[in-house]
């Protein structure tokens, strides 16, 4: 049996990327979604998703490229330098990581007071994950699980990539994809640890992760061959849809015309008939 998670990050990002988060829902494109605590548009996404109930809400746990919801003198490892905000990019966070230079005591208290805004604000919870995956980094890893096991919740994503998930022919008409599959191909190293980290936590996971790889670069045919490369098991699809407005000018993100490309694929009638066609029970985190 194959089941999928259809999840779409960034939900609160902007209200383009709130509306096109629940028109792929209402297509049953998506499934489940993540909430960011920090987000601009964080009051309205919650309205939202007390609107569809059967959109299963995580949490979005953000530690790169925002700023903290904890008080700044709590979780001064997460900040970039002379800053009130976190670093920048992942690599950023990647490096610090690797270097020690990151409390995972302050991540727990950064991720609890995210999880902890979303919930007062009447939401209930199916699972964590991480933007930009910053999880994936075993302090990271270690601190999202113990705010997730203290705040109740059962599950968590799995980052990882099947590196099949996209065919060689696919990465040789896009050169961007061969970036990303190497990238991908090297923090790999981390995915046995993070299973036996979320197997002691005694927390939930998928399988692994599809669409990594594709971010920014998800159209209609890497999506059809993604469905084609799923295996028996429970799997997350990660996707980003939005529209491409002023608003999500004014947001640092690389995902632009992407979210749109995204968002026609998620709500075309076509690809509901290409999932069910191949068998493919659509879930949420809830489920597993």
């Amino acid at each position: 049996m194959r089941r999928l998670i259809i999840n779409a990050d960034d939900f609160g990002l902007t209200a383009g990327v709130n509306h096109a988060i629940v028109e792929c829902h209402r297509a049953r494109g998506v499934t489940s979604t993540t909430l960011m605590a920090n987000s601009r548009e964080f009051a309205q996404a919650v309205d939202l998703a007390k609107a569809y109930p059967k959109l299963g809400i995580g949490c979005h746990v953000v530690l790169v490229d925002g700023e903290p919801l904890a008080p700044a003198a709590n979780v001064c490892s997460l900040l970039a330098p002379e800053t009130h905000r976190f670093r920048r990019s992942a690599s950023e966070f990647a490096r610090a990581a690797v270097q020690k230079q990151i409390s995972a005591d302050e991540i727990t208290a950064e991720a609890s007071t995210q999880i902890r805004k979303i919930r007062d604000a009447g939401v209930r919870l199916t699972h964590v994950d991480t933007h930009k995956h910053t999880h994936m980094f075993p302090v990271a890893l270690k601190a999202i699980l113990t705010a997730a096991k203290e705040s109740g919740i059962g599950a968590i994503r799995n980052p990882f990539t099947p590196l099949h998930a996209v065919s060689k022919a696919a990465i040789v008409q896009q050169p961007a994809l061969w970036l990303r599959y190497m990238q991908v191909r090297m923090l790999n190293r981390y995915a046995s640890g993070f299973r036996r980290a979320v197997n002691e936590a005694g927390l939930k996971t998928t399988d692994g992760a599809f669409g990594v790889i594709a971010t920014g670069l998800l159209d209609e045919a890497l999506f059809r061959g993604i469905l084609d490369s799923i295996p028996e098991g429970t799997w997350e699809l990660v996707c980003h849809p939005g529209y491409n407005d002023a608003a999500l000018a004014n947001v640092n993100t690389r995902l632009r015309e992407s979210r749109v490309i995204e968002r026609d694929v998620l709500t075309t009638p076509q690809i509901r008939d290409e999932i069910r066609r191949r068998g493919i029970e659509l879930i949420t985190f809830a489920d597993i």
